[in-house]
């Protein structure tokens, strides 16, 4: 959404999902003058010709992290921008710094004043040579936004390879851009100095999937998912048929997830694709409790992703949190006090509480839905708007699972 805005000329993006982070990000892009209309079948239509705000009015992003992306957008349109602070899931530190350092290297100067960010360059963006620190999904956006209309030749490495960005790259070459992507994690781009519009299709959310495909096995039950292609999921297949997990492909985006055989127990070490993603690890997590042994997860993307795990122990999970690394990959983490591994003792049986059970993040929330799932009695979770910012409404996704799901409104 916020890629159309380099062109001057209308985009259509199909397959959009109407969750909670799309609908956050339409106002973002409306505040700044964008014009946005919802078409049949998900799709919509994007004019950013009427854009005349360099500063985005929306007081605050609450949970979504698009307005750092904004920044680099507007710099090439209005030669400064405004945009507020970053929000996020409390996941872990995620600081902004290798979006401002990037923004900083195209020419631009960059401050923090209050709840806002401030960026101005005096003529243009100029291309430059930048090897992130950690090939961040978020930071490879900015330098690629950057990039495309910045004046002359950019070399990035160290980026990000995941899907998603694999799909941004491909939308903005049919826009017109010269990006050139090299066996390792390093592009080179030929700055441009227009863009055209793009009619493109959203592929589907791995991780939605991934999530999903956890609540079949770990419930010994079985769900088709649709939208989404296996050769977006890479390593979770292995670990899904590792633990027992099993699939089968229905059609070309359709699959059938169930449990293969009785559960044991897995070794993951999470990081940046094509490993296992940080996102798959709390719905896994859940399944894991239903697993024979101890299973092992080595955190290493974010530094306290385990704080959901106390929730899970009050439902009768076995967990136990250290701060040692468990695995073999290089951990950003290793020798400070983060708790960053977690071990998990299953099979367990998961009892309801009584007590409400807050929703902290949209991982962590879909973990406990999973959890909930299992679990003997009734669950009740609050804050649940903030799953729905990346799963959308649950009752509606869920319409055809035989789970006893109902939203009470307060």
């Amino acid at each position: 959404m916020i890629a159309c805005l380099l062109s001057r000329e209308i985009s259509t993006l199909n397959n959009v999902p109407r969750i909670g982070d799309v609908e956050i990000t339409q106002k973002l892009l409306e505040s700044a003058g964008a014009r946005i209309s919802w078409n049949a079948h998900n799709s919509i239509t994007i004019d950013p010709a009427p854009l005349q705000e360099s500063k985005v009015a929306l007081p605050d992003s609450r949970t979504n992290r698009m307005p750092i992306l904004l920044l680099s957008v507007l710099l090439h349109r209005f030669g400064t921008a405004t945009v507020p602070t970053v929000g996020g899931d409390d996941i872990g530190k995620r600081n902004v710094d290798f979006h401002i350092d990037a923004i900083q290297k195209f020419g631009a100067d960059v401050k923090k004043e209050g709840n806002v960010y401030t960026a101005e360059v005096r003529n243009k963006l100029k291309g430059c040579h930048i090897t992130l620190p950690y090939p961040s999904v978020g930071a490879t956006e900015t330098c690629l936004f950057l990039a495309t209309l910045a004046e002359g030749t950019s070399v990035i490495k160290n980026i990000a390879i995941e899907p998603e960005i694999i799909a941004l790259i491909t939308m903005l070459r049919a826009m017109g851009a010269i990006i050139f992507l090299d066996s390792g994690r390093c592009i080179t781009v030929h700055g441009v100095q227009e863009l055209d519009g793009t009619n493109i299709y959203v592929i589907g959310d791995r991780i939605e999937a991934a999530s999903w495909a956890s609540l079949a096995c770990a419930s010994g039950g079985e769900i088709e998912v649709s939208g989404v292609k296996p050769d977006q999921l890479g390593n979770f297949l292995s670990y899904y048929n590792q633990v027992g997990g099993g699939y089968k492909l229905i059609d070309a985006d359709t699959i059938k997830f169930y449990r293969r055989h009785e559960l044991k127990h897995v070794i993951i070490e999470t990081d940046v694709y094509p490993g296992f993603s940080t996102d798959w690890q709390q719905p896994f997590s859940v399944l894991l409790t239903q697993a024979n042994g101890m299973s092992v997860i080595h955190e290493t993307v974010y530094e306290q992703r385990f704080g959901y795990l106390e929730v899970l122990n009050k439902l009768g999970a076995k967990t136990q949190v250290v701060k040692a690394c468990l695995g073999s990959l290089p951990c950003r983490y290793k020798g400070f006090d983060y708790e960053h591994g977690a071990l998990i003792y299953g099979p367990t049986t998961l009892k309801a509480i009584p007590e409400p059970i807050a929703v902290p993040d949209i991982r962590g929330g879909l973990a406990y839905l999973i959890a909930a799932a299992l679990a003997e009695g009734t669950t009740i979770l609050t804050v649940a708007e903030q799953i729905e910012r990346g799963y959308g409404d649950l009752i509606e996704k869920l319409k055809d699972v035989n789970l006893k799901i109902e939203k009470i409104r307060v």
